[in-house]
Order: structure tokens, then sequence, then C-alpha cells
């Protein structure tokens, strides 16, 4: 889970994006968008129960993964912009959609701004307005930019994984926790940024398609509530 394989390159809105395809050929398109320090290869639990009904596209984000980083900050609207600009470049007219945390902060923007485009939203524990404290994600940065990734490991994986299953699941906690490592340290703050600064609640208002909106129990970052 360190690196999404088998990757290609697109040249997205001045940034090259790194992505690949999961069959089959002729399935309606489903684009998965990751979390914070997260690439690609996060979805390779899910995809085998996905390619029965669709053809799974996988990006890296700008700025992690396999992806370019440009300068920073950037915004949910941009990262949303890159997604629709990489279905352009795959010449695909429409997909479902299905985000985790930021990549759920994105798919709010595609749903509202992009109906036409977007055949269903998924929003896997993300939010809406804003997650404060912002002092809490500047400390997060501090901490990336004087420790680098490795800083952020151990809290961003207790808050992803439940102590039972970081107990009974050792060799899955470490893959992730290598993927985390390989997280470029200016992409995920510019990334992070654009988490900080999202305040989307009255764009939800102007999501039409069909939305699915899924939590997690026992997340401590984006609550049931």
């Amino acid at each position: 889970m360190t690196q999404m394989q088998n990757q290609q390159i697109a040249n997205v809105n001045g940034v090259d994006i790194a992505y690949r395809f999961d069959d089959p050929q002729d399935g309606p398109v489903l684009l998965v968008a990751n979390s914070l320090m997260a690439n690609g290869s996060m979805w390779d639990g899910n995809v085998p129960a996905l390619v029965d009904r669709y053809r799974v596209l996988r990006d890296d984000k700008r700025g992690h993964g396999g992806s370019g980083v440009s300068a920073g900050p950037y915004s949910i609207a941009q990262l949303a912009d890159d997604a629709v600009g990489l279905l352009d470049v795959l010449e695909i007219e429409k997909a479902h959609f299905m985000g985790l945390s930021i990549g759920g902060m994105i798919g709010q923007q595609l749903g509202a701004r992009y109906p036409e485009r977007i055949l269903s939203v998924s929003l896997c524990n993300t939010a809406a307005a804003a997650m404060p404290p912002r002092s809490l994600r500047e400390e997060r940065f501090e901490i990336a930019r004087n420790q680098g990734i490795a800083g952020l490991v151990d809290g961003t994986i207790k808050r992803w994984f439940t102590a039972p299953f970081i107990a009974r699941a050792p060799q899955e906690i470490e893959k992730v926790r290598q993927m985390i490592v390989g997280t470029n340290v200016q992409g995920y703050i510019a990334c992070g940024s654009a988490v900080r600064d999202m305040a989307q609640s009255t764009l939800l208002f102007k999501i039409k398609v069909p939305t699915l909106v899924l939590s997690g129990r026992y997340d401590p970052a984006c609550t049931v509530d």
C-alpha cells in the first residue's frame, strides 16, 4: 500500500496527476478520492468489491502519491476542478464519485458545481462545515515542517483505526504507515490548508445528484454529529 501500482500520468490544470483504472472496460466509471496523507493504494481492499459493477478510476490528488506538487495552499474547489479536468483528459463524460475525508469534501464541490458530470456522490467520513480548531491544523503543519510526515504517523494511525484493529492487524497497519510516511510534506500542507479553510455548508443545498453519506461510529475526526 506504499504506492499505487500500474499508475499512468495525465497533465491536468498544469500539474501531473497519477491515476489508474481497474476494469471492467465497459462499466460505468467510479472515481474515488483519497484522504490526506493517502494515495490510490488505500482502495486496494475495496476495489475487488466494486469492479463487478464499475470501472474504478483511482487518482492521487495534487501533492500526494505519484502526482505532482504545485505551490500551495490549495483549495477544495481547485482540487474538484482537478478531478473534472482528469475526466476531461480521459474523455469521460459522466462518472459516479466516492471520496473519503478531504475526498468527500471534493465530492461536495463536484455534486454542487458539476451536476452534469457527476451521476452520484458517496461522501465517506467527511465534513461540510469548517473543522475547528484552526490551531490544531497549524500545529500539525508545524510538526510536518520540523519532523517530516513521520512525526504525524502515530497520531494519524490512532485516528484512522480502532485500538483492537491496530492490535490484531499489524501487517495492514504497517502498509498504511508506509503510505503515510511517503507523503510529500509540501503537498500535505497545501492540501491540509484546503481542509483548514473549507466552509461548504451552504454548498450542500446545491447538490441535487443522488448522495450517500457514510460515517464511522468510532471516527474521532469526522464524527457522526
